[in-house]
């Protein structure tokens, strides 16, 4: 049921809203893709009777939204894919959730993800891996791989995702559908589980660019609880044209290195060649520290998860040992609760900022992160947008990675050196391999997702990838 918002709000009207969400629910329960951990099919039905009564005039009154399940919903399990918070329900919404209501949105359910966000590939969830509609024996990407799924194989037409260093972007790509990392500070982050603070932003997964801006204007907007939320207001949807005239495109070529699949690399250049032709124009820019991004990157990420999850103490709430001492039961409840990214994660994190190594490692990275945001401020004083692969490669199998935690992390070298920007960027879907979709990155300056959102736009009016479905399914 691959439905986009306009063609959804005609069927609500001519209809009810409680049809549509019932039907994506037959869908769901019938799927093999493992793409929810919690559904909220009562409660969804209810809210969606609410909307039809009361003829709700939100931009998203009575469409179905999934979240990931790392952003508070109040009265519905939370469990970041995590053992460790099993039965913990909170007790207030995020920010975005509390947006979403208000545009008359139906939250049906909680998406299946890397446990507290920490993968490539929805493999270290604890409730299972998700499935890649594409091909069911391929992995969705992560960490957001059950709302990327959900949203390419018609169970749900828009998802919310987050993204610390590709988790949006990543399984959009590998599942072919559209995902968008906004500039940090532009979504608040209230009521989402963190990981990596100075890194994650939560974003928007469709089937199309115009869904992702419609999403993006509900959520967007400042939030006094956030201290890194920004007051930045636009509406993104009137931005969008097809036109690309006069645009300038700057091709990183460190972004095309070696491990770079050749026909992912073939794609997007053509998709760049694609808005050439369209009236932009093209440069050549160096991104020289590009190359340091990924060690940065997880010195950073893993620093910070140290500290965040020190909290998961098996004491407030979530899983719970036999009572005994603190002591005893903070270690057993963690090694109980956390999955082995989990605990590799912090165990790294928790060294780097250690007595002796933290100036060697965490320090340094920070110092390499202000020299790579320097590379972007640079490249944007002669082009308005980047564009590179999303991905380095096509999904690969369930499986194939998980044994080789070093070989997931290499996947995220083309996103994560957005994160330490904090620069927005989007994947559309710009080719296949072999069956499978690839994904096209637009990076902006801050604050200029309109600029990205245009390009994505316009290289979509021209193309058909973001049409293709996956059959099987």
């Amino acid at each position: 049921m691959w439905a986009g918002i306009n063609e959804l709000m005609e069927r609500i009207h001519a209809s009810s809203s409680e049809e549509v969400v019932s039907e994506y629910f037959e869908r769901i329960e019938s799927s093999k893709l493992n793409a929810f951990i919690t559904l909220s099919k009562e409660s969804a039905l209810l809210r969606a009777r609410e909307i039809d009564s009361k003829a709700h005039d939100g931009s998203l009154a009575g469409i179905p939204v999934a979240i990931k399940d790392n952003i508070s919903t109040k009265g519905t399990l939370t469990t970041c894919g995590s053992r460790i918070l099993t039965g913990y329900v909170p007790p207030y919404d995020a920010h975005v959730i509390e947006k979403l209501k208000g545009a008359g949105a139906v939250i049906i359910g909680k998406t299946n993800m890397d446990e507290f966000a920490m993968g490539t590939s929805t493999e270290t969830s604890f409730f299972g891996a998700a499935r890649n509609p594409w091909d069911l024996e391929r992995v969705p990407g992560g960490s957001s791989g059950g709302s990327a799924a959900a949203v390419a194989g018609g169970e749900v037409p828009i998802a919310l995702g987050s993204d610390t260093g590709g988790s949006v972007r990543c399984p959009a790509s590998f599942c072919g559908v559209v995902g968008l990392k906004p500039t940090y500070g532009v979504v608040s982050r209230y009521g989402l589980v963190s990981y990596a603070n100075s890194l994650e932003q939560i974003g928007p997964f469709a089937t199309n660019v115009r869904d992702v801006a419609a999403l993006f204007d509900v959520i967007a907007g400042y939030d006094a609880r956030d201290s890194t939320s920004v007051q930045r207001e636009m509406n993104y949807s009137s931005e969008l044209r097809n036109e690309v005239s006069g645009l300038r495109i700057g091709i990183p070529e460190e972004y095309f290195g070696e491990g770079t699949d050749e026909n992912v690399e073939k794609a997007v250049r053509n998709g760049i060649h694609t808005l050439e032709d369209l009236g932009a124009d093209l440069a050549e820019v160096k991104m020289p520290h590009t190359k340091y991004a990924l060690s940065a990157y997880y010195i950073i990420a893993m620093s910070e998860a140290s500290s965040n999850l020190a909290r998961f103490d098996g004491m407030r709430y979530g899983l719970r040992t036999d009572d005994s001492d603190w002591h005893t039961t903070f270690s057993q409840v963690r090694a109980a609760g956390f999955g082995d990214e989990v605990k590799r994660r912090i165990l790294l994190g928790t060294y780097a900022l250690s007595a002796g190594y933290h100036d060697k490692y965490y320090l340094k990275a920070l110092r390499v992160r202000t020299l790579i945001k320097q590379d972007f401020e640079r490249a944007f004083r002669d082009v308005d947008v980047l564009i590179t692969p999303t991905m380095p490669y096509p999904a690969f199998r369930l499986g194939e990675k998980i044994d080789d935690p070093l070989s997931l992390y290499l996947a995220d070298v083309d996103t994560v050196p957005i994160n330490l920007a904090g620069v927005p960027s989007i994947s559309v879907p710009c080719g296949f391999s072999q069956g499978l979709p690839i994904g096209m990155q637009i990076i902006g300056r801050h604050f200029d997702e309109a600029a990205i959102l245009r390009a994505a736009y316009t290289f979509e009016e021209n193309t058909d990838f973001h049409t293709r479905r996956p059959g099987g399914i």
